[in-house]
């Protein structure tokens, strides 16, 4: 192991009176700087900072709130920290939209930060996902490191943070696939108020040995010995690509943050200041040459540094209001249908095979696209057979089973999107989504927001959806409202093969992450009257734009009192097929994608009837449906004849196993028929 060169040792102590100094600066000031929440390394700087000064421009890292020296580590300075703190316009992390040490950077020469949220433990998946995003690259040739340079992934975490079901996810994975990943746990035994003797009943070290990860214990307040523990771990994850947990002893030495003050709960303060990095630095670094002097001067200097970056950050510029609306969504190159839909050399497929046919063509063309869920693999292509002979075509290492981790399938597309691959994956049924959902809504839709544009969740999330032969309560359930509540993702909800194979196509070429719910029903064209689902596949090239409806049945223009029913899904055939009885009366609007919605077709052809139906599979009250049908009634009310209807399911807990009540429970054709009379007699 090489000795602590002199130089590391100064730059350690200047990084640890720096951040010293902007705690006491923080704490003087707290009036003010406690306007937004913070947190801050003191007690911690000795691991951060010997793990921080270890990084190179070839690693990630995703630091946790508590942790500035890290960021100072890397090279960040004071003053750009602070803007964060006082959440300026300037913020290079996200612009005034995040807490302070919740970091995302892109920046040449700095290791690589992905959006960093505040939810507790939940950057573990994200991370790992990293970690297993350069595993793949590593195993298909992507990528190629010299020598001492190979990536290390990097996920810190406080010690209570691990007691997260989603940490024991991410360690499930990092142990199984042998991932190139550090986790660092910093343990001051507190969570907030609780005490570590009322939230575990092991420690870190014992808890990670249990999946089958190597582990280190130190003392985190020692930072000769720390250094050591982080060069000999990246040592062995670099040449070895396999997991480390560093748990690192460290005392509390300032609240917990600003909004939770140590003097309000803590009785172990004296004991606590007792292990206090700062005198056990000094020490060492009086042990290799350095002077009191020398000491002092470095302690004023990182002083006045901080003294002036504060200054200088109070007089920054503020976010305008216009600064809200920047990068909901990354600029997509799909802004237009384009392709053959309806090839004259090809045969009319089902749609699940148009899915599978897009994959195909994806992954063909591109090495960075893979496919991964519960039940993909070989052995069975997917419960739905949406998956078949992919992995025979494309390999174990591109197309892969996971455990049953819903919130590990949906959190990992961040850090694999952010090394550059474009993961397909799946949740095997829309009632399974909800484990995945924090992740889904923390990390997946808001890191492109809460990173200023920088990181951006390109991802494919497929979910099989919607009732279809007796499935029961647990796998034929509606999902759309909770998902259309989740801003910055995209959601299609396609009702033929043609529309599946364009919206994919679409979706992989769109830098946002996209939800396709694909109704089970629909996928072979087996229940009576969704035939018009088996569509001829379209041309490779076929892509349509999220946001573009289509008129899947036009009206007779010659009649008068007809009536528009705006639908997706399975709702497109119960109108499809209803319309029959009512001749010619009936145009159906078929919004293919549900965020965004076509509002343009939406309203012009609620205008040219004057009476509407919103048509869903959901339970209507409070849902997706009931919200467009208002948008409508607002923006269409002076053009309408009749009050805007909402028909779904009934307004049940959970759809029956029993197929007479499944029936009564859902919408079909004889009951949309029924309704749409009503409104035509209003």
């Amino acid at each position: 192991m090489k000795k602590i060169h002199k130089d590391i040792y100064k730059e350690a102590f200047f990084l640890m009176c720096t951040a010293k100094a902007m705690t006491n600066i923080y704490e003087e000031n707290k009036d003010f700087t406690s306007k937004y929440v913070h947190a801050t390394s003191r007690g911690h700087e000795a691991i951060q900072l010997a793990l921080g000064l270890q990084l190179t421009e070839h690693d990630w890292v995703s630091p946790y709130y508590r942790d500035d020296s890290i960021l100072l580590a890397i090279g960040m300075t004071p003053y750009e920290l602070m803007l964060q703190l006082m959440c300026k316009k300037d913020d290079p992390f996200s612009g005034g939209r995040t807490y302070y040490s919740h970091p995302s950077l892109n920046r040449k020469g700095f290791p690589k930060i992905p959006h960093q949220s505040s939810a507790t433990g939940m950057q573990g998946i994200p991370t790992t996902g990293i970690a297993m995003g350069i595993k793949y690259q590593e195993n298909e040739g992507l990528i190629k490191s010299k020598k001492g340079e190979e990536p290390v992934t990097v996920c810190s975490f406080g010690d209570a943070s691990i007691t997260e079901g989603e940490v024991a996810e991410a360690f499930q994975m990092a142990a199984l696939k042998k991932l190139p990943i550090l986790y660092l746990v910093q343990d001051n035994e507190w969570d907030i108020s609780a005490h570590s003797s009322e939230m575990r009943a092991v420690d870190a070290t014992q808890y990670a040995k249990g999946f089958g990860l190597k582990t280190y214990t130190i003392d985190g307040t020692d930072f000769r010995k720390s250094y050591e523990t982080i060069q000999k771990a990246f040592k062995e994850i670099r040449e070895k690509r396999i997991p480390i947990l560093v748990h690192a002893k460290v005392p509390l030495l300032n609240h917990h943050t600003s909004g939770v003050r140590m003097e309000w709960y803590r009785d172990d303060l004296d004991e606590a200041r007792s292990r206090d990095p700062f005198p056990k630095l000094k020490k060492q670094l009086l042990n290799n040459d350095f002077s009191e002097d020398d000491l002092k001067k470095l302690e004023i200097e990182a002083t006045d540094l901080v003294k002036k970056d504060y200054e200088k950050a109070l007089k920054s510029e503020d976010p305008t209001p216009k600064d809200l609306y920047a990068h909901q969504f990354a600029p997509t190159p799909i802004t237009e249908e384009r392709g053959e839909r309806e090839p004259s050399n090809k045969n009319p497929t089902v749609m699940v095979d148009s899915a599978l046919f897009a994959i195909k063509e994806l992954m063909a063309k591109h090495p960075e696209c893979l496919l991964y869920g519960q039940d993909v693999g070989k052995r069975l292509g997917g419960v739905f057979r949406e998956a078949a002979t992919l992995a025979q075509t494309y390999g174990d290492n591109r197309v892969f089973n996971t455990p049953i981790q819903e919130a590990f399938i949906i959190g990992s597309t961040v850090g694999m999107s952010a090394v550059g691959l474009k993961p397909i994956v799946e949740v095997q049924f829309a009632d399974y989504i909800w484990p995945g959902l924090n992740q889904l809504f923390t990390e997946v839709s808001r890191s492109n927001y809460l990173s200023n544009g920088k990181w951006p969740v390109s991802c494919i999330i497929r979910v099989p959806i919607g009732a279809y032969g007796s499935g029961g309560p647990y796998h034929s359930s509606s999902i759309e409202t909770v998902l259309t509540q989740i801003k910055g993702i995209k959601i299609a909800y396609p009702a033929t093969g043609a529309d599946l194979k364009g919206l994919m196509k679409s979706a992989y070429y769109d830098p946002n992450p996209v939800v396709i719910l694909e109704h089970k029903g629909l996928y072979w064209s087996k229940i009576e009257g969704t035939e018009n689902a088996k569509t001829i596949e379209p041309s490779e090239e076929y892509v349509i734009p999220f946001g573009k409806a289509r008129i899947a049945l036009k009206h007779d223009i010659n009649k008068t009192n007809t009536i528009c029913i705006i639908t997706y899904g399975m709702g497109v055939y119960w109108a499809m097929n209803a319309a029959k009885d009512h001749n010619g009366k009936v145009e159906v609007v078929d919004l293919r994608s549900i965020y965004p919605i076509d509002e343009e077709l939406v309203f012009n052809r609620v205008n040219a009837h004057g009476k509407c139906l919103v048509l869903t599979e959901e339970p209507f009250q409070n849902s997706f449906a009931q919200a467009l049908s208002g948008s409508i009634q607002e923006k269409c009310f002076e053009n309408l004849d009749a009050p805007v209807y909402v028909m779904g399911s009934e307004n049940l807990p959970a759809i029956p196993l029993n197929s007479t009540l499944e029936k009564t429970m859902l919408p079909n054709s004889e009951k949309v028929s029924i309704k749409i009379e009503e409104i035509l007699s209003y």
